[in-house]
This record gives structure tokens, sequence and C-alpha cells, in this order.
């Protein structure tokens, strides 16, 4: 009877979570050699709060923008009627690659992903009536981060608001744009300039808003393994700091509070979980003996994060409510900061103003109404999550391990290490799909012969973009040519030297020297990124 046992012991197929970590069928005791610290404590694996959010919960935040600064800014006053704490900013293609709306090379990309900025005007526009600080605002842009910066501030400037009473998140990852989502404009080494210059800039001026949220989320949604995604994340991060602490004017403790994190929360409910809990330690570590941090503050990964992405499906698409909800409630037992939840109809359309409010209160039911924000991380002492947290950190170690033999994050990706591993986990997981051997519901098992909803879709307002255009055009008209030549004229001189570019930027802009003016400027000084073949 026991070879009878052990033979079907020994014929169990073996079950993997999505970054293969093997999956026992019972956790014990010899599974957790050591407990993590309680909540608040180095190195805040259970959290980076003592209280949790017993006292307040996370940062309720939708991602929105679309068409015109007017229209944008009627759908931000909307969501914070409704009780969202703080907006997140979708801005265009062009705005993203450094277009300006009336160039013809882009114009049916004008409005049509996020909300088209050419100038401070648009700015002010798109803001209007929202008080910057009382509200936590979150930027999703990258390769012209540094100047939509300098255009937050400089309508803070305007609004008489100090800067030290901003509050908000600049995505500004442009690493991962060369690996995973692609808006990118200038090469390696003066993208990282710029995003070291934003750094020591909000360390300096603006130390409540966040310069730099290092996003792993696109590698996720790009194919990568949840494991991959923060090793990738992590490796980021390290080369950002290098960038700031090779210059020798600050050390970690004086910019790491204005470094955040940024994540999708996936399907794999308790492998996401482990993720956030072992990011924090891992971050922990990582800025206490890399970096020598004294400050228990800079060791304190915070994180926001998306709900949806790319597991939202346009099968069955009502699904997509429940995928939202089991991934934000993994969000918060994992500990996160902030959260926005994607709208069920996202792979149609824009979403509705309906759709976007049941979003958000897919939060509000879990912060209100679940009671899963009464203690601090409730899975704590979990056998199964303490052994699946540590598996997790070791499988990210050894891939930063192997990043770090390939010369680091910046070399991986010049090179197509970093793109080429991403390519081949995409494959990989497209393959478990078509094959069944990953279950999507509603669209590999399960189906059910039921039409696609009729779905509103978002329609440009043509009247409403001409009118854009046109206030572009006599931005253009009324503004100093000369203030605006000499602008350039000197931001162009500052990018040749060692000369951080924040103040010029913000002098720029407020000179109403657009996104396009001014990416132009710098390509005389700088060129363009020149994509590695990968195979």
């Amino acid at each position: 009877m026991n070879t009878m046992r052990t033979f079907e012991k020994e014929i169990q197929p073996l079950v993997t979570s999505e970054s293969d970590l093997e999956i026992k069928a019972v956790y014990g005791p010899e599974d957790v050699p050591m407990a993590p610290p309680p909540p608040g404590e180095f190195p805040f694996t259970r959290g980076i709060r003592p209280d949790g959010y017993r006292n307040h919960p996370w940062t309720f935040r939708q991602y929105s923008g679309f068409g015109t600064a007017e229209e944008s800014n009627r759908r931000y006053h909307l969501l914070l009627e409704r009780g969202a704490t703080g907006l997140s900013v979708a801005l265009d293609l062009p705005t993203q690659l450094g277009y300006d709306s009336d160039d013809p090379s882009v114009e049916e990309e004008v409005g049509r992903v996020g909300v088209a900025i050419d100038t401070l005007a648009d700015l002010l526009l798109l803001f209007d009536g929202i008080p910057l600080d009382r509200v936590s605002t979150s930027f999703t842009i990258n390769s012209t981060a540094a100047i939509f910066l300098a255009m937050y501030i400089a309508a803070a400037d305007r609004l008489r608001i100090p800067r030290v009473s901003l509050r908000g998140t600049i995505q500004n990852d442009i690493l991962k744009e060369y690996v995973s989502r692609g808006t990118w404009i200038w090469p390696v080494q003066p993208s990282l300039r710029l995003v070291g210059d934003t750094i020591e800039f909000c360390a300096e001026e603006a130390p409540k808003f966040n310069a730099l949220s290092v996003a792993g989320a696109h590698f996720h949604d790009a194919g990568a393994t949840c494991a991959q995604e923060l090793a990738f994340t992590l490796q980021d991060a390290i080369a950002y700091c290098d960038e700031v602490v090779s210059r020798g004017h600050m050390g970690i403790d004086s910019f790491a509070p204005v470094i955040s994190f940024f994540f999708y929360t996936h399907s794999d409910f308790f492998e996401e979980i482990a993720k956030y809990r072992a990011a924090r330690a891992r971050w922990a570590h990582i800025v206490k003996e890399r970096y020598g941090a004294k400050d228990q503050r800079s060791c304190m990964l915070r994180a926001g994060v998306v709900c949806g992405g790319s597991t939202l499906q346009a099968a069955q698409p009502l699904n997509n409510i429940v995928r939202v909800a089991y991934q934000a409630l993994a969000s918060v037992l994992g500990g996160v900061q902030s959260m926005f939840t994607a709208a069920w109809d996202e792979p149609f359309a824009l979403p509705t103003e309906e759709s976007t409010t049941l979003a958000l209160q897919t939060q509000q039911i879990l912060a209100y109404e679940t009671g899963v924000t009464r203690t601090v991380d409730p899975l704590g002492g979990s056998y199964f999550v303490e052994a699946l947290t540590q598996a997790m950190d070791e499988a990210v170690c050894n891939i930063m391990n192997d990043i770090e033999m390939h010369g680091g994050m910046v070399s991986a990706i010049e090179n197509g290490y970093v793109q080429q591993i991403i390519a081949d986990e995409a494959y990989r997981r497209q393959a478990a799909i078509s094959s069944g051997e990953q279950v999507i519901v509603g669209v590999n098992r399960f189906l059910i012969d039921k039409p696609i909803p009729d779905v509103k879709c978002y329609e440009l307002d043509t009247q409403a973009r001409a009118r854009h255009l046109a206030r572009l055009a006599e931005t253009k008209r009324t503004r100093s040519q000369r203030a605006v030549s000499k602008a350039l004229r000197d931001l162009v001189d500052a990018a040749k030297k060692e000369t951080n570019l924040m103040p010029l930027l913000i002098h720029a802009v407020d000179q109403y020297c657009t996104i396009g003016e001014i990416v132009a400027a710098l390509k005389d000084v700088w060129g363009e990124f020149k994509e590695p073949a990968v195979f």
C-alpha cells in the first residue's frame, strides 16, 4: 500500500504559476523558515505603513483623456464628483511622440487614444477648475515627460500654487519604452539624462511629486511573466538611480522618495500578491545595500497599479468586470498605494461615462463594503503566500543577475537582449492560449454562441478638434516669436553641456514653445534612437 501511495505521488502532474514557479498541493510551517517583520518595518514585505489602509484607502484613479483639453476636463470633473481621489491622464500618441497637432504626418492620430496637448494654453484648459494643490495627478508619458512636467510646473506657477504643494506622478520611464511600448524619440543616453534631470529637479523643487514611475506594467502586457516584469522593473530603477548618483550632486536619500513604481495586476491571483510583497522587500535591500540609504523612507517601494490591461477580452466582454474586480482584490491584498481599474468595454473603444463609473465603483465597493481594509496584510503568515513570496524573490534575483551578466539593463536594451526575452515569452504564452493549455474563459473554453454587445464607441468631435487646432494657430500667432526662438536656442546650448534642462524647459513652455518645437530642437543635438534587430 505504501508503494502504491509513493507511485501515485510521483506521477502527480507538476503545477506551476504563470512565472513557472512550482505550486505544491499543500504548504506547512516547513515551507516558511523565516516570517517577515511586521508591516511598516524594513524590508516592508508586509507593507510600507504599519496601519495599511485602516485610516485611509489607496488612491482611486481612473485613466482618462481623449479628444481635446475641454472634453477631458469635463470627464475629470465628473470622476472627481463621483469619488475619484486622483486623476490619471492619458495623452494622445502625437503628444507622447513629440509631434504637434498641426503636423500633417499625425493628423489622424490627434486626440484618438488620449488628450492632445501642444502648449501651456492646452494644459491650463485641461486642469481648469481643478485644484492642483489638492488633487494627485498621474501622467502616462515617457519620451516627452520632462517637457510635460515643465508644463505642469509652469501651470502651477501661473496659478500661484507652490511647487512644494504639487502631488502626483509622471511616468517618465523611458527604458521600458525601448523594450515594450515604443514611444521613444532620442537615443538611450540623452533620454537617461532627461530622467535624471527631472529626478533632481523634483527632489529639490517639488518633493511631493514623483518624478519617475518605473513601469513594469508594459513589460507584463508585452508578454513578460510576472517575475520578469518585476526583475526588469527593478533593473530599470537601478539604471535611473545609477544615473543620478553618478552625477555626484545627490545621495540616494535625497531623491529616492520621488521614485515610485507602476505595475499591471494580471489574473494569477496569488502570484500577483506575492509579486508586490517581494517587490517591496527586494527594492528595500537594493536601496540600502547597493546605495547605502540611511533613511527608511528611501527604502519604501510605493506602487500604483492597473487592473485590466491585456487581460481584457473582446469575447464575452462582460467577463472583464469580474476579471478587473479580482485583480483589484489581489492588488489590495498585495498592499499597493494607488490603483486604476479598466472599464469592461476598453477592448472596443474609449470607455463611456457609465463603464468608467462602474470601474471606479469596483474600487469603492472593495474599499468600503468588503472589509479588506480592516487589517494590514491579511494574508501575511499564510504558509502558501509567504513561500510564494520567497520563491518570487528568488526568481527575480536570478533574472536580475542574468541581466547584470549582460552588462546591465541599458546594455541589455541597446543590444536587444531584453526584447528577445519578452518576444520569446509572448510567443510561448500565445501558443499556450491557442492550444488551450492556458484557459481564457469565453476565448478558448466555455464559449457561448452570443453576439458581441452593441457598444457605444467614442467618436472624435471634429468641431472640437478644429477648435483645438485654431487655438494652437492663435497661440503661435500671438506669442513672442523672439522669446520662443531665444528659449529654444538656450535649450539647445544647454543640451550640449551637463546643465540640468528642467529650468530651461519650464522657461520654454512658459513662452508657449510647443512640444513639437522643443523635441525638434533636441533632435538636432541628440539625434534619434535606432531600434536593434531582434530575431
